[in-house]
Order: structure tokens, then C-alpha cells, then sequence
């Protein structure tokens, strides 16, 4: 095996992409969408006459924070599926160009 051969092969398995499993970005997706609605609903169900007592602040304020960050974790997680999906393309030219600067390096080692 060359040095060239060597390191493409190295390259290539230090910039090998790790996914999660699909069905745990799906667990991921399903669970966040509950704990927003869950949280939504909590503050629909809020009478506003209880709101006087600061005693009774805190379940609403705990729904806003849940909802909150359930609510921009789950547009990170949709924004990373449809990242990917428009990822899959450019993984293939990166490989291409990672066996291009390999076989550069390669002349230029034996050269």
C-alpha cells in the first residue's frame, strides 16, 4: 500500500459522517412535539384570576420554559432532517474531492 493509498484511507474514515439511528431522531421529534403541546395546553387551561397569587405562578412558568425550549429544539431537529436530505449530495463531491487532493498528493510524493 502506498502512502497516497494510505492516506485516502485515512481521510476517508476520519470524515465518515456518524448519524444517529432514524428511529431515535423520530423518538426525538415525537417526544419535543408532546412536551410543546403538553406545555401549550397548560397554559390554555390558565385562569387568569389565579394568576393574581404569585403561589400560583410557577406551573405556568415551568409550561412557558418546557414549551419554550421543546419548541426551538424541535426546529433544530426539522431543520437537521432537511439539512441532511440536501447533505446526501454534497457527502458524495467531498468524497470525490478527498480522492482528488489523495491522488495529488500521491504524484506529488512520488514525484
Amino acid at each position: 500500500m502506498t502512502d497516497g493509498e494510505r492516506l485516502e484511507n485515512l481521510l476517508r474514515s476520519a470524515l465518515v459522517p456518524v448519524e444517529p439511528p432514524e428511529r431515535l431522531s423520530d423518538r426525538l421529534e415525537r417526544t419535543l412535539s408532546e412536551l410543546t403541546e403538553a406545555a401549550a395546553e397548560e397554559l390554555a387551561d390558565l385562569d387568569p384570576a389565579a394568576m393574581k397569587d404569585p403561589r400560583n405562578w410557577a406551573r405556568p412558568a415551568a409550561a412557558v420554559v418546557v414549551g419554550s425550549m421543546a419548541g426551538g429544539a424541535l426546529v433544530l431537529v426539522r431543520a437537521r432532517q432537511r439539512q441532511r436530505k440536501r447533505d446526501s449530495k454534497s457527502l458524495r463531491a467531498l468524497e470525490k474531492s478527498v480522492r482528488d487532493l489523495a491522488g495529488d498528493l500521491e504524484k506529488r510524493l512520488r514525484g
